[in-house]
């Protein structure tokens, strides 16, 4: 006679066995930080860390737009003015203006734009005074 042992002490559920047998194949032994403390564990516990890391991984702005935008004018103007050639800087300051014209045309959500598109010439003037090489 076999003996019979209560229900659920032997028993091993569906994902339990996957997970067993894929660490026997050693399917997790070649994942990123395996056996490496975490990078952020002393760090202060945030209850959106998860969500605040995927945002960074997929480069999700965070600010509203109409912020972002304020950000990447500001961005788009550094890059002119250190562009190597001035086609270049005219086509930084050409797409940026066109984006700025959008938003003007129909603002975006959030706070006020307190944006106006760069004067091409200005900025290309001041481009030309900093890189006295290319004329």
């Amino acid at each position: 006679m076999t003996e019979r042992k209560p229900p659920g002490v032997d028993f091993e559920s569906f994902v339990d066995r996957q997970i067993r047998q894929a660490t026997a194949r050693g399917d997790f032994a070649e994942l990123p930080g395996f056996g490496k403390p975490l990078a952020s564990l002393d760090a202060p516990y945030d209850d959106l860390w998860w969500v605040k890391d995927k945002m960074h991984r997929e480069g999700f702005a965070v600010l509203p737009p109409a912020l972002a935008l304020r950000k990447e004018a500001e961005d788009a103007l550094e890059a002119a003015l250190a562009a190597r050639t001035e086609q270049r800087a005219r086509t930084v300051l050409t797409e940026i203006n066109e984006k700025i014209r959008a938003a003007l045309r129909m603002p975006p959500p959030g706070p006020p734009l307190g944006l106006t598109e760069f004067d091409v010439d200005e900025v290309l003037g001041t481009w030309r005074a900093s890189h006295p090489d290319s004329a």
